[in-house]
């Protein structure tokens, strides 16, 4: 449970939802990430620091990149049901694409 609480405790803060909603729609760079959430290159690599320590992302070399990637389907499920019932309460139809900015996060 402790464990549970923690990852749930990291996915609290909008800003690393965010990030684990993008790498759920596909792997990317931290450059990249940076540019799909609005975010800077130092903050979005301190959270995917402390995302990947807590085992909800991984990363692998590719050349000079580190790509990053949420491989764990139940991550991916818990995040796409939080986020779909957030959509759902802000009025999307299922299917839509949903973007977090516009939920509030």
């Amino acid at each position: 449970m402790a464990e549970a609480a923690s990852a749930f405790g990291l996915l609290a803060t909008p800003a690393r939802l965010h990030i684990v909603w993008a790498l759920a729609q596909g792997e990317s760079d931290v450059t990249g990430l940076a540019e799909r959430v609005g975010g800077t290159l130092p903050s979005v690599s301190q959270h995917l620091t402390k995302l990947k320590l807590a085992g909800l992302v991984r990363s692998r070399r590719e050349g000079r990149r580190q790509v990053y990637l949420v491989d764990d389907p139940d991550v991916v499920t818990v995040v796409r049901l939080m986020v779909g019932q957030l959509a759902e309460r802000a009025g999307h139809s299922a299917g839509e694409p949903v973007h977090l900015r516009e939920l509030g996060a």
